[in-house]
């Protein structure tokens, strides 16, 4: 009983300072360090994208199952938080990058329109990773 008490009275304290240490330093939800350039975070989360997609030229082989499209969300979410960060000359790739992705990211989108989608992001995908230095 008295270890019970112990714990009791002491807990509140080290949840306060869990707490306390926890908003003090961003972080991420996906486990990026706040230190990372824009460019890093979109080149990661487009490089975690593209594990999932047919390689470039067969677009048309893409099965778009919930996991690629959950992929390419996230994608758009990141891209959409430091897409705007990027260097200026790559501002037209991530708006591409987020339109298409918004899009793809959906379930109902007919099948050609897919595949025509997944070729825009590719090639405004290529070139952030390209320009990024990844």
């Amino acid at each position: 009983m008295r270890r019970f008490a112990a714990v009791a009275l002491i807990l509140p304290a080290l949840l306060a300072g869990c707490q306390e240490g926890a908003s003090s330093a961003q972080k991420y939800s996906t486990g990026g360090d706040p230190a990372d350039s824009p460019c890093d975070r979109v080149v990661s989360a487009l490089g975690y994208a593209g594990l999932m997609l047919e390689p470039r030229g067969q677009e048309e082989r893409q099965n778009f199952e919930d996991a690629v499209l959950g992929r390419l969300a996230e994608a758009n979410g990141i891209t959409r938080e430091f897409g705007d960060r990027l260097p200026g000359s790559l501002r037209d790739a991530a708006e591409t990058v987020k339109s298409t992705t918004a899009a793809l990211s959906k379930s109902g989108v007919p099948r050609e329109r897919q595949v025509a989608l997944l070729k825009q992001y590719r090639a405004a995908a290529d070139r952030i990773v390209a320009e990024c230095g990844g």
